[in-house]
């Protein structure tokens, strides 16, 4: 697809194919026969329209499971085959600008940012006479295009930057910007969300983003941008934003309406969605073939889905196992109560076949009904309040002011105690990093704590030659394998607009 089509396609997309959301009452009916130039009429069009900024949303979970679990050392996802498309991921690859995953990461989120981009500039007070709704659209579509936005920073580094709607024409002659560059869209955007959006919602609007998501989201824009730079153009800035964090955090801890949740496995239960602990989650529903997701079945094996009794249909998986690192596995003490909420510890099928690998179950429910793969009504957790608790022990241990290793300590033994576990004391990063490695596993969180911790590298390559039984992996990575390669459709559009990051 060349470059006009393309952003044509991302502009208009959400009117042609109708406003795919998220859950309840964030679902919408499609539009038919509707045209940007005369569809956003009422406040109606613009919710609808907002609508389609979260249905952007809909790809995270497989893409963090792609691109962040299997590329860490959490996942050890090389196939039977080698042929699979996150087996280059997993295998560190330089030849992946071609690859499926990366280009959906970068189609998806400008995609998202797209759609923002429309809604804010055509939001008007004629449409949307009443200002604390107007304000609240505002405050959605400047939310999601920061998120849309910081993720591409993440796995990408720099990328083009996209204010406003601009033509095909015009898109032609945007060359990616720099990374510092992006970021203050990012921090403008989240500062104006977090005046314009609402503390809470009423329970038809569960799952919109809230000041007190944004704040979170703000804070770990902050803790990233204080990460190292590398050497290279990525996420990290060296830009010691600790405090900044920290106070942020702080506020969301201290005045936001999260709580303590004791049981760990409840967090993720079918039954207690929206739960105290969820700050920020991709909403999904069942019972409408399509507006599930696929996580679980993704995440899981055909054989132990075949294996099963009940109310899943089948096939739920078209894909192999990609097996849980042994090194997650023996992190875990064995009284550690998140293990087998997080990780299904292999399985006998009827045929006598005994499993022994291991694979995420942490969004899976066998009892649950499932019309389809698709279909899977869980919502996945973008920032949970224990996330909030550990980014703040974080920012502490990283020289935030005003923060102490007495709370350090406190709260890592919070976590410690739901997980079973006994207390400890003088806790490091490494301790913490552990920690989250074991509270967040199959979250898509460990391979973006390792690069704004600054221990990527180090750890990386201590784990691949011991994890590697396949021996498709390098025995080590280099700094250059930290972002992932520009898709090669993006380079090809206009000869010299993009220049393809060191390394691929």
């Amino acid at each position: 697809m060349n470059i006009m089509n393309k952003y044509s396609l991302i502009i208009y997309s959400f009117l042609a194919l109708g406003l795919l959301s998220c859950e309840d009452k964030l679902e919408q009916a499609p539009i038919s026969d509707a045209s940007a130039a005369n569809f956003f009429r009422n406040a109606t069009d613009f919710e609808q329209a907002v609508n389609g900024v979260y249905g952007q949303l809909r790809p995270v979970p497989e893409r963090y499971y792609d691109l962040s679990e299997t590329r860490s050392d959490n996942v050890y996802g090389s196939s039977s085959t080698g042929v699979r498309p996150w087996d280059p991921i997993n295998d560190f690859v330089n030849t992946i600008e071609n690859n499926e995953l990366v280009a959906e990461a970068w189609n998806n989120n400008f995609n998202g940012i797209m759609r923002a981009n429309t809604v804010l500039d055509r939001l008007n007070a004629t449409a949307v006479p009443e200002e604390a709704l107007r304000s609240r659209f505002e405050g959605e579509a400047r939310f999601l295009r920061a998120f849309y936005y910081f993720d591409l920073v993440r796995w990408f580094g720099k990328v083009p930057l996209y204010d406003r709607v601009v033509t095909p024409t015009e898109a032609l002659e945007i060359p990616r910007s720099s990374v510092q560059e992006v970021y203050n869209l990012i921090l403008a955007d989240l500062n104006r969300a977090i005046e314009l959006l609402p503390p809470t919602y009423n329970a038809e609007n569960k799952g919109r983003a809230t000041s007190w998501a944004a704040k979170a989201l703000l804070a770990r824009v902050h803790l990233t941008r204080s990460g190292p730079s590398y050497g290279i153009e990525g996420p990290g800035l060296g830009a010691n934003e600790y405090s900044e964090a920290l106070t942020l955090l702080n506020d969301v801890i201290n005045n936001g309406p999260f709580t303590w949740v004791n049981n760990y496995a409840s967090i993720f239960s079918y039954n207690n969605e929206n739960n105290p602990d969820i700050v920020f989650d991709v909403q999904f529903q069942s019972g409408q073939i399509g507006v599930g997701t696929t996580l679980p079945g993704y995440m899981g094996t055909p054989p132990y889905f075949n294996s099963l009794s009940g109310n899943i249909a089948l096939p739920q998986s078209s894909v192999e196992m990609r097996e849980i690192a042994d090194d997650l596995l023996n992190d875990y003490a064995e009284n550690d109560v998140r293990k087998a909420a997080t990780i299904q510890q292999g399985f006998t099928d009827p045929n006598g076949f005994v499993e022994t690998r291991a694979f995420y179950r942490k969004f899976l429910d066998e009892t649950a009904t499932i019309l389809d793969r698709f279909d899977w009504p869980i919502n996945f957790p973008l920032i949970r309040y224990t996330d909030v608790l550990m980014m703040k022990a974080e920012a502490i241990l990283q020289g935030a002011s005003g923060g102490t290793q007495q709370e350090v300590d406190e709260i890592v033994n919070m976590v410690r105690a739901r997980a079973g576990l006994g207390p400890v004391a003088n806790v490091t990063l490494d301790m913490l990093l552990k920690e989250r490695r074991l509270e967040f596993a199959g979250e898509g969180l460990r391979w973006h704590d390792l690069v704004r911790t600054g221990t990527v590298i180090d750890k990386m390559n201590a784990w691949l030659p011991t994890e590697d039984e396949l021996n498709r992996m390098p025995e080590s990575i280099g700094v250059n394998s930290i972002i992932y390669p520009i898709p090669f459709t993006q380079l090809t559009v206009k000869e010299g607009l993009y220049q393809q990051n060191p390394g691929y």
